[in-house]
């Protein structure tokens, strides 16, 4: 019966016939967007307002307030102090957010179309009339220092906080979108309104509703919302952000933990930028590399040696050079021989064509899982927001499935020769130095900088609580790019993407 079934065993189809849905663009009198999406069938609509404002472009010595003042946003307005506001939202089926990411901040909404005037009335007021309540903001503002507190004994997110830090030089990549512990700590309410006023601007911001929106005049509804709304006079313009590289050569950063068990492995460098003409060729060799369970890093470390739950790579590509990284956490005794399996596959990747059923393998389920992303009207409306907030072309998602379909083997080891660079990265390894110490300074990966960890000695039972499994889904830039976070801790923690599919067998 075995052989029957391994004889028989199911083989992937054709991907069906997709195309992302079309969209209507429109402006109104004071320069703010509108992007409409109708998704016949789709009664629970979604709302999102976007603005093309983020952590990025905030003050260094405010780093933190963005992601701050957009949190606050729901704790109460002019009008209504924060229960009122979601007694308000839930009598109308209505669900309120707001978030902060690198390159923008949303604002959004979700509810029945029946109901979507007075919802939008309710988004309207949140983000046009905030109150900003002392007490809310201090409360919020203790919550991000605790939360970094925490940091401090999370070798996951130690080891992502101490990867930015290594990689960049003057950008703010290299701190947490959320703040560090000095500027958080000086926030205010006044910071705060500041923050606010800075990304207020509507001919800056677009408005993306999705869903079933026949006989809904939307444009109607936004006009009588946000008509009258005007730029604050102190509105800043987002503008290039700082990216240079702190690498100039490969170089160990260790974060030593007596009594960790496991070490938390980050290997990279700056990456690129979202928007560059070889970006499809990238999700590809990305793939490849380190995106799917079946990629090269994972059959390697985790199927073939027994290293690790899950090794994985990717770029966070964002409107400057977000990181790329190679990440794994593994049990301490193999912590060098993971390094150095890592970067054999960096350099692997660089020094000849991937296979056949390697390209095939990658494109089938680039392209396959493409339509599964955009189910909801959130989803789509989510996706919308990405290229806002990035200023990506209107046609490119329609496009994403056919350009992912013609990258070659040459373009992925092309992208791989100019984006990835295994003599030029940070190697931080976030474990107990004294036993692998000896082992790391044999292997002559590079100069070694040890900085002593003030974090409390970890137990077998704490460091493995957060394992994960590999991931099957590579993060997909097109659809979800840079700036609108998946979730507000996400944007406070400032973690990289992917970094959540690993852990140590």
């Amino acid at each position: 019966m075995t052989d029957i079934v391994v004889r028989t065993r199911p083989t992937p189809g054709t991907p069906r016939p997709y195309e992302f849905p079309p969209f209507e663009r429109r402006r109104l009198a004071n320069g703010l967007s509108l992007l409409t999406v109708d998704l016949p069938g789709r009664p629970l609509l979604s709302a999102e307002l976007v603005f093309r404002f983020g952590a990025a472009d905030e003050p260094a010595a405010e780093a933190g307030a963005t992601v701050l003042a957009a949190r606050a946003l729901s704790e109460g307005t002019k009008f209504r102090d924060a229960i009122e506001l979601v007694e308000n939202a839930e009598r109308w089926g209505a669900s309120l957010h707001a978030e902060a990411g690198w390159d923008a901040v949303t604002a959004g909404v979700t509810v029945p179309a029946t109901r979507l005037t007075p919802a939008l009335e309710l988004l309207a007021e949140m983000v046009l009339e905030p109150a900003f309540p002392e007490a809310e903001v201090d409360r919020l503002r203790d919550e991000r220092l605790n939360d970094l507190l925490q940091t401090r004994a999370d070798p996951r997110r130690r080891a992502e906080e101490e990867f930015a830090a290594s990689i960049y030089r003057g950008s703010p990549y290299g701190r947490p979108a959320g703040g560090t512990r000095e500027t958080v700590a000086a926030l205010d309410r006044d910071r705060v309104e500041a923050a606010w006023a800075r990304w207020f601007d509507p001919a800056r911001a677009t408005l993306i509703v999705g869903g079933d929106i026949a006989g809904v005049d939307v444009e109607k509804i936004a006009v009588q919302l946000f008509g009258a709304w005007r730029q604050h006079p102190d509105a800043a313009q987002p503008g290039e952000v700082a990216a240079a590289s702190a690498v100039t050569q490969r170089f160990v950063r260790v974060v030593h933990r007596p009594g960790a068990v496991q070490t938390e492995i980050r290997i990279g460098h700056p990456g690129a930028r979202r928007r560059i003409p070889d970006f499809h060729a990238v999700s590809v060799m990305s793939a490849i590399l380190g995106g799917l369970f079946n990629s090269r890093m994972n059959m390697k470390l985790r199927e073939e040696k027994g290293y690790t739950y899950g090794a994985s790579a990717g770029f966070d590509l964002r409107r400057s050079a977000g990181p790329f990284a190679a990440r794994a956490a593994v049990n301490t005794d193999v912590t060098v021989p993971a390094v150095v399996d890592l970067l054999a596959e960096l350099n692997r990747i660089r020094d000849a064509e991937v296979s056949d059923e390697e390209l095939r393998t990658a494109r089938d389920f680039l392209v396959g899982i493409f339509p599964l992303r955009f189910e909801t009207p959130g989803a789509v409306v989510g996706a919308l927001a990405g290229l806002v907030s990035i200023e990506l072309p209107d046609d490119e998602l329609r496009r994403y499935r056919p350009t992912i379909e013609a990258v070659t083997a040459p373009q992925v080891l092309a992208a791989a020769l100019a984006h990835i660079h295994p003599d030029h990265s940070a190697i931080v390894l976030v474990g107990d130095l004294d036993k692998f110490g000896p082992e790391l300074e044999a292997a002559g990966l590079g100069p070694i900088a040890i900085e002593r960890d003030d974090a409390p000695p970890v137990t077998a039972s704490e460091d493995a609580a957060d394992d994960l499994g590999p991931t099957e889904e590579p993060r997909l830039p097109p659809v979800e790019p840079s700036g609108p976070v998946e979730s507000p801790t996400d944007a406070a923690d400032g973690s990289a993407e992917g970094a959540s599919g690993d852990g140590a067998a």
